[in-house]
């Protein structure tokens, strides 16, 4: 029951694919982001759906009247990290539509509205904040703050969406999310778990909860100066103190992960100033990210480095611990079969944002037998996508009948 999946994968291919690296470049509110937005426009008015924006700009196109009673939402992002993989987001709107369509094309009558939806910037690549498009219409996070990020160009968000011709009302959005009865966010698993698992079985799981995470931006002053000319002794080289701080956040996050618990910490991205080869940085900015499926362990690890840079580092944003809601969790679960693997995650999802919110939420994930993600080498077999739609239908047949 593929409902035109492999039709719409292909199309979506080549959008912001880098030739070199096979990775891809889809950012929030560039070029490429309005390409997959009118793209996902197209394909809902050609099923039929109403499409509307939220105060956020996320899209959400609507089987059946969304006022007329809270519906049943499906969907994911098609924005991606720096040369990312092309399934982490993109599987999951396009599973949404093929689901969609199949259910339209076998004549089914939902008694709730079914709706898909396109959520924005959910990677934070360019403006540093992951999942921006659900955090700001749930007031997790504040307009104010979301229009004064910048990217590395010193772009802020105000200044990108007045580029694209866009209004800046941005805020909470409490209409938009009284629509939603129930959200099933279906997303390529980013780890291995589904791979090692029995294949007749194990295509697709149910999700149960996202660990505690959160992104730190840390600040380290120098003086700049000439790299060839200047002695060791009279260097007050920035870029020391920022690796001091990566190998301070791995050793702190190793000293809380064992065979019993898990914690990870990582420096992903550095900006150096003033950036040349042969000048000493006068100033460094370090991303941290830091996760675990125990808030304490993460707490712990941010405890540490503010003990070793008190003055340097400061939080970006956090997401609490997150545990889907479980009746809807093990309806769907029982919708598929207990034989359905339950998983949990380390990834952030704009489902555990909504989750947050008091959306009941749940997921579902699709095998990828590499186990890697946010890389080209992500992946699932063409077979298991299909199994994800299916998967989709059965669960919308369970909760809109």
């Amino acid at each position: 029951m593929a409902g035109g999946f492999d039709r719409r994968w292909a199309e979506l291919l080549p959008v912001g694919r880098d030739g070199t690296t096979g990775g891809y470049r889809r950012f929030a509110w560039t070029r490429e982001d309005h390409t997959l937005r009118e793209w996902f426009a197209g394909e809902c008015g050609a099923l039929g759906l109403d499409l509307t924006e939220d105060r956020m700009g996320n899209q959400w196109a609507w089987w059946g009247d969304p006022d007329a009673a809270p519906g049943v939402v499906i969907g994911s992002h098609l924005d991606s990290v720096p040369d990312g993989g092309a399934y982490d987001g993109p599987l999951g709107v396009v599973s949404a539509l093929a689901a969609v369509q199949a259910l339209q094309e076998e004549g089914f009558r939902p008694s709730v509205p079914i709706g898909v939806v396109n959520f924005g910037d959910e990677e934070g690549a360019r403006f540093g904040v992951a999942c921006a498009g659900s955090r700001v219409i749930t007031g997790a996070m504040t307009a104010e703050r979301a229009l004064g990020l910048r990217d590395a160009d010193g772009v802020s968000m105000a200044e990108a969406l007045r580029a694209t011709g866009r209004g800046l009302d941005l805020g909470p959005d409490p209409a938009t999310l009284a629509r939603v009865g129930s959200f099933v966010e279906l997303h390529v698993e980013q780890g291995k778990a589904l791979a090692l698992m029995d294949p007749a079985t194990s295509a697709v799981a149910v999700g149960t909860d996202i660990w505690p995470h959160g992104r730190w931006r840390a600040d380290f002053a120098g003086r700049a100066d000439h790299a060839g000319t200047t002695a060791l002794a009279d260097r007050t080289d920035a870029m020391l103190e920022a690796a001091a701080f990566a190998l301070a956040a791995r050793e702190a996050a190793a000293r809380r992960d064992d065979h019993e618990h898990r914690c990870v910490a990582t420096v992903g991205k550095l900006e150096v100033t003033p950036g040349g080869i042969n000048a000493i940085p006068s100033h460094v900015t370090a991303w941290l990210d830091a996760r675990s499926p125990r808030e304490d362990l993460v707490q712990g690890v941010i405890a540490d480095l503010h003990g070793l840079f008190p003055e340097a580092l400061r939080e970006e944003s956090w997401t609490p611990a997150t545990r889907f809601d479980e009746t809807l969790t093990l309806r769907v679960r029982d919708a598929l079969g207990e034989t359905t693997p339950l998983l949990g995650t380390g990834a952030g999802h704009d489902a555990g944002i909504l989750a947050n919110a008091g959306v009941p939420t749940t997921m579902l994930f699709v095998r990828n037998p590499t186990g890697s993600s946010h890389t080209p080498e992500e992946h699932a077999d063409a077979a298991d996508c299909h199994a994800g739609v299916d998967a989709l239908v059965t669960v919308v047949k369970e909760l809109a009948a």
